[in-house]
């Protein structure tokens, strides 16, 4: 048997070829190469959107009696147009999740959690806030009874307990103390003053 060996094959350029990948390196490159390729994916989206910027829209409502033209980003809440936008503070950021009412106001006579709605929806709506109740230096019937009930704490939740008691009278349901606290369940105290709001309530619906 021949102990010689088969002369190494070579390159035009007179060079060793390179060995053929192997399964484990091949798969390195391939992940470094992919990943890379996801990341400047990543990296240009961001730039993309920002280019384009958030959608906006044009929009004529009615605050408090006083017309407003204003252009917002499309997911903007009636209550962030109301408090950044309006400046009109009164209405309260709480859970920002419609569970507390600390934000309710009126839209066209009707009892709205103003964090869930987007300010898009209202072209030419009427709304009312805590604010456009008192005519001048006249309060409303129901602020002047939770002076009288002292139906104050923290006074956190109170614009927005106001407000929810307003549409209730409105609404006419304010026939006993357990149908005031049943409809007026969405507006959320945990302070001692609960039954002087309930009692409030009552003196502004004439029960009192």
């Amino acid at each position: 048997m021949s102990t010689e060996r088969s002369p190494q094959a070579v390159t035009p350029s007179g060079e060793p070829p390179t060995p053929p990948p192997t399964r484990r390196t091949f798969i390195a490159t391939t992940t470094v190469v992919g990943g890379a390729a996801v990341a400047g994916g990543l990296i240009a989206s961001p730039s993309a959107l920002a280019a384009e910027g958030p959608a906006g829209s044009r929009l004529s409502l009615t605050v408090n009696g006083v017309r407003h033209t204003v252009t917002v980003d499309n997911r903007t809440s009636l209550l962030d147009l109301l408090r950044e936008h309006l400046d009109l503070s009164g209405s309260k950021k709480g859970c920002n999740a419609g569970a507390c009412g600390a934000c309710t106001v009126l839209v066209d006579g009707r009892r709205v959690n103003s964090c869930l709605t987007l300010a898009v929806r209202l072209e030419g709506a009427e709304v009312t806030t805590i604010e456009g109740l008192a005519q001048g230096d006249r309060l409303h019937p129901l602020q002047q009874a939770f002076i009288d009930q002292d139906a104050f704490q923290c006074g956190f939740c109170t614009s927005g307990q106001i407000v929810s008691g307003v549409g209730c009278i409105q609404e006419g349901h304010t026939s006993s103390p357990e149908e005031i606290r049943e409809w007026m369940s969405g507006n959320l105290c945990r302070c001692g003053c609960y039954v002087k709001i309930e009692r409030a309530v009552e003196q502004a619906a004439g029960r009192k």
